[in-house]
């Protein structure tokens, strides 16, 4: 059912006419939304960042984690540590050197392999894919596959509890936005495959529903299909395909980059575009509360230009109802950037529901991120 918002068109006190553009000389923008960045909205100005507390207890505190640091490397992605999760999404973050010693099936959802590095093959009913750093590997949910790596690789792992991933809705922009369909990869049976298959002996299939995990034995290599067809399959796409939308006069959402969504929560990509060029445009992301999302972040590459004392390899986790925007030193380009464009790759996950912090997670953790936005 369409909701029927409660209409409201004010303002009050010294203020912008348009959103994260033109604000009042000295002032702070901070957004208040409904659904995300999606419902309705309020502007507020204030003469101090939001940001600027000198004190934060509680569970809203925003976390950070530096998941490169976790050394574990089972053969199994069941037993790769994770890191967050709730009924509808769980992330893991899995480092793997070695080919899996058996095949796996995830019977709980639809899965997402981000691979942050390493390359090698992976091996599935459907045929062989090759991957590389940068790589999403779309698993539909039943499907049996197996890794294996050429160069050490560390994969985030992002599960869609019981149900899907899907594409989102492009709009007025057109199918081919952000990335062409075409730019999906599927798997080929080829003869990489085909010897894979021809391999001898005892196959173990660890298949993972509700999170407990069954092993089915075969004497055979049970990936033995010569052949598949219809409108479902594993693919491949690399962030370096992905064309952000930009807008040289207006800071855009984060929910422009949505790159895959679920049922209740979304998968963004950040990647390097040009920055605003119109003089009164914001030119970092603004303040905002975001009630109604916990909101993730995995950086892959590049410069994160938002943040301070953040490398490739972290994770920060905002709760909703916290106030966040960017760290003071890049608050000091919030109207004019040294450079003409950004330079990182990061991925987003918005989930509509309340995480939980696993406990590999927080072995890892920075407790002092929550202090990275004080000035002194």
């Amino acid at each position: 059912m369409a909701r029927n918002w409660i209409p409201v068109r004010g303002a009050q006190g010294t203020h912008s006419r348009q959103a994260h553009a033109d604000m009042p000389e000295g002032t702070y923008e901070r957004e208040i939304s409904k659904e995300g960045f999606f419902g309705p909205a309020a502007f507020l100005h204030h003469p101090r960042p939001p940001t600027g507390w000198t004190n934060f207890e509680g569970p809203l505190r925003p976390r950070a984690f530096d998941l490169a640091r976790l050394n574990e490397a089972p053969g199994s992605p069941w037993s790769a540590p994770v890191v967050l999760h709730n009924a509808a999404v769980e992330m893991r973050f899995w480092k793997l050197a070695a080919p899996m010693p058996a095949l796996a099936r995830n019977a709980d959802g639809d899965q997402l392999l981000f691979v942050h590095d390493g390359a090698g093959d992976l091996f599935c009913d459907y045929g062989r894919i090759g991957y590389a750093a940068g790589d999403y590997l779309y698993l539909p949910r039943g499907t049996m596959w197996r890794l294996s790596p050429s160069a050490p690789t560390a994969v985030l792992m992002i599960q869609a509890t019981n149900t899907h991933f899907s594409l989102p809705d492009k709009g007025l922009l057109g199918g081919h936005a952000l990335f062409d369909p075409a730019m999906l990869d599927t798997p080929a049976m080829d003869e990489a495959f085909r010897a894979h298959q021809a391999q001898p002996g005892e196959y173990r299939v660890e298949i993972k529903k509700r999170g407990e995990v069954s092993v089915v034995t075969y004497p055979y290599n049970p990936i033995d299909a010569v052949g598949w067809h219809g409108d479902l399959a594993p693919v491949r796409l690399n962030v370096k395909d992905l064309r952000p939308v930009v807008s040289h006069r207006y800071h855009l959402p984060p929910s422009v980059h949505t790159t895959f969504v679920s049922d209740r929560f979304v998968v963004c990509t950040f990647a390097p575009r040009p920055f605003e060029t119109d003089p009164g445009a914001l030119k970092v992301p603004f303040f905002h509360n975001n009630d109604d999302f916990d909101e993730v972040l995995f950086y892959h590459a590049g410069d994160f230009f938002s943040r301070d004392g953040i490398d490739a390899g972290m994770m920060t986790f905002h709760p909703s109802g916290f106030t966040h925007g960017p760290h003071p030193k890049a608050l000091k380009n919030m109207l004019s950037q040294p450079k003409p464009a950004t330079d990182e790759y990061a991925v987003m996950i918005d989930t509509r529901d309340p995480l939980e912090v696993g406990e590999a997670a927080a072995t890892v953790e920075n407790a002092a991120y929550v202090d990275s936005w004080k000035t002194a």
